[in-house]
């Protein structure tokens, strides 16, 4: 697979049918006792990626890994992990996020973002060439994110379309800063033998033949891109990857209009800017090109179909071939009659690569190596004129007269219509993403009063810095005329309002009010909330979150109810001890007798059944057993008497004869016996003499 056609590292493609082959043994590995590694996503020269789950944050995530022997280069991974930190901090809605960096047992990987979607190289298959606003869409985002990472020093040094990640929301993500730095900081990159950073087919020329790459490499690579989208095909072919290098050195790259004809020539001016041979003649950076792509993406917004001035403020300068200082336009000299490049300083502006008004095939073959003029030509160049035949009287005076004034009208009305409908109005710079005081310079350096508008909400553009202006970047004005800035508040984020005490209608109604939706509801018995009012959230209240995210609650369903069961003939001690675990208070009162209920036992209970709540009381009656009764002396009394006195006390008297029975009739003795305790209602046995 050539090197611009590998697949991208931390995209997710659609799952696909699994082919033979060996099983990979970093599939089902634990590393850092933190990442379970899925199945693998892409392979590359320097790593493998896997989709893999982030088990401390339930997430999932692309975890890159070094292949085996370039983690063990000491050097090498110390540059990895640099670099690696370096592309952390890079905090970008367009850049595709690092959330760690770790070696487990000498296996160096990073945990990244996972995007579920496709690349660009996908899209530039199925519609390239597209149209210049489609184009522009898709690069923008690109050059937003590389002008944060020139921004903090990172320079990409491999972008390509498969480095270019499109998730299926349409979001547009850059992926793989650092890592062509890591491996290429102390590396010479040539040609011939050195090693080449970056596909070659986006390869920067000075990093082809010096080994040297800035920022400007980046931005020849964002051309190269712009071009194959607008296009459908790469400026420089080859048989081999040497070729390609070598017409990168060596020829320029092509107006995207000879493949693409009514390409607009502002277009055509952008992409020879972004590619200029000479790096000098490049945007300094991304954030220099970023600039000049919401020029261009405004004039094709307002529906300009050429733009002489925009054209000529985009092209590169074209640079004397002997010199290489900027050159003018060759006029006629007067003297002489003759042409030839005048220095620039020499009482002359500059042109342009492009020049307005000159077809972009034409012009793409005066580039910075085209030879000038031959030998021959520059001799009949220098040759003197031949003499001019002697003219004719002139006119009547009154003729020239005429032509002189309508002359002068014709300028004075050109120049008036040229001051009234077009020099009097300056462009108004683009600001966007800037800070505000920035972004108030830039507008009041280029003659325009500031007026801030009222802020708002931005999920793209960091809190403090221009989300919108009106009129926007590129747009004609008058100096002095009011451009209106709106800066951003950063992500729109709602505090979670207090939701405890509410009923469920209250709270999801408080939920609406700050764009929050209503999650999971949970019900659970409290003994200090009332039923159907909110416990407590999830989040909790005052936790700040986006438009739209989900707010569990626990709702009550009142106090808990505690049945109180049946204890009736129940050891006494353990009705108390259970209900007492309940949450129930439990009260005695043990003053009652029972001839049927033993001693220690409940007699009764209040309430008798059914359930009570926490901290109710159940009132106990226990039994203290039967009532005792002393038995009275009634020996030697006669029978009527004592089975009076024992009937008295509640006794059941039952009169026998003892075996010698003299018939007397009186008490011999009693069973049980005078003096015994005995419960009440027993019977007491009379035994006559």
């Amino acid at each position: 697979m050539p090197p611009d056609r590998q697949p991208h590292e931390v995209v997710r493609p659609a799952r696909q049918g699994t082919s033979g082959g060996s099983a990979d043994p970093m599939t089902g590995r634990l590393l850092d006792g933190r990442y379970r590694i899925g199945s693998r996503i892409a392979r590359g020269g320097m790593a493998s990626v896997y989709e893999a789950t982030d088990l401390r944050l339930d997430r999932v995530v692309a975890v890159k890994v070094m292949h085996v022997g370039l983690g063990d280069d000491e050097e090498f991974a110390a540059r990895f992990v640099r670099e690696a930190r370096a592309a952390a901090r890079l905090s970008h809605p367009n850049v595709v996020a690092v959330f760690d960096q770790g070696d487990d047992d000498g296996t160096v990987f990073l945990a990244m973002e996972l995007i579920a979607g496709h690349t660009l190289r996908d899209v530039i298959v199925k519609e390239a060439p597209m149209s210049p606003a489609r184009a522009l869409a898709l690069v923008e985002p690109v050059v937003s994110a590389l002008a944060a990472a020139h921004r903090s020093g990172i320079v990409h040094r491999d972008v390509k379309p498969e480095n270019v990640l499109i998730a299926d929301d349409g979001r547009v993500k850059v992926a793989d800063f650092g890592l062509a730095k890591a491996v290429g900081t102390d590396t010479q990159h040539t040609a011939t033998g050195g090693v080449l950073i970056g596909t070659v087919s986006y390869l920067a020329p000075e990093l082809v033949s010096q080994g040297i790459s800035d920022a400007r490499a980046d931005v020849y690579a964002v051309g190269v891109l712009l071009y194959e989208l607008l296009t459908g095909a790469k400026p420089h072919e080859g048989e081999s990857p040497i070729q390609v290098a070598y017409k990168h050195v060596h020829e320029d790259v092509s107006p995207p209009s000879l493949l693409e004809p009514g390409l607009p020539g502002y277009v055509d001016a952008l992409v020879a800017r972004a590619t200029a041979r000479d790096r000098g003649l490049r945007p300094a950076d991304a954030g220099v090109l970023l600039h000049h792509v919401h020029r261009v993406a405004h004039a094709l917004a307002e529906g300009v179909r050429e733009d002489p001035e925009l054209t000529q403020d985009l092209a590169p300068l074209l640079l004397h071939p002997d010199t290489g200082v900027p050159v003018v336009e060759e006029p006629v000299r007067e003297d002489t009659g003759t042409t030839g490049p005048v220095p620039a300083g020499a009482d002359h502006e500059p042109t342009s690569l492009l020049r307005a008004g000159v077809p972009a095939a034409a012009s793409a073959s005066a580039g910075p190596s085209a030879p000038r003029a031959n030998g021959q030509d520059r001799a009949a160049a220098a040759a003197p004129a031949p003499p001019s035949r002697p003219g004719r009287r002139g006119r009547r005076w009154r003729g020239p007269l005429l032509v002189l004034l309508a002359v002068v009208i014709a300028t004075t009305l050109g120049l008036g219509a040229w001051w009234y409908g077009w020099a009097r109005y300056s462009t108004v710079p683009s600001v966007l993403e800037q800070g505000r005081a920035s972004a108030v310079a830039e507008l009041e350096d280029a003659g325009f009063d500031v007026v801030v508008g009222e802020a708002v909400y931005s999920n793209r553009v960091p809190e403090g810095r221009v989300v919108s202006a009106d009129p926007g970047a590129g747009s004609r004005a008058l100096t002095g005329d009011e451009v209106t800035i709106v800066l951003s508040l950063g992500v729109e984020l709602y505090p979670v309002p207090e939701m405890a005490g509410r009923t469920l209608e209250e709270a999801e109604a408080a939920l609406a009010e700050v764009d929050l939706e209503l999650g999971r509801v949970r019900e659970k018995f409290s003994e200090s909330v009332p039923d159907d009012q909110v416990v407590r959230s999830t989040p909790v209240a005052g936790k700040e979150l986006r438009p739209g995210a989900a707010v569990d609650l626990v709702v009550s369903k009142g106090r808990r109810p505690i049945n109180v069961g049946d204890w009736v003939g129940e050891p006494a001690d353990e009705a108390q001890r259970t209900l007492e675990r309940k949450g129930l208070v439990v009260q005695r009162n043990e003053d009652v007798f029972s001839d049927s209920v033993p001693a220690g036992d409940v007699v009764s209970q209040e309430p008798g059944s059914g359930t009570l709540f926490k901290g109710d009381t159940v009132t106990l009656t226990v039994s203290k057993g039967p009532e005792l009764v002393e038995v009275p002396g009634v020996k030697a009394q006669g029978v009527d008497a004592a089975r009076a006195e024992l009937e008295s006390l509640g006794f059941v008297v039952r009169v026998e004869n003892i075996s010698d029975y003299l018939g007397l009739g009186f008490v011999f003795r009693t069973d049980p016996g005078a003096g015994e305790m005995v419960p009440k209602g027993s019977t007491i046995t009379l035994y006559l003499i």
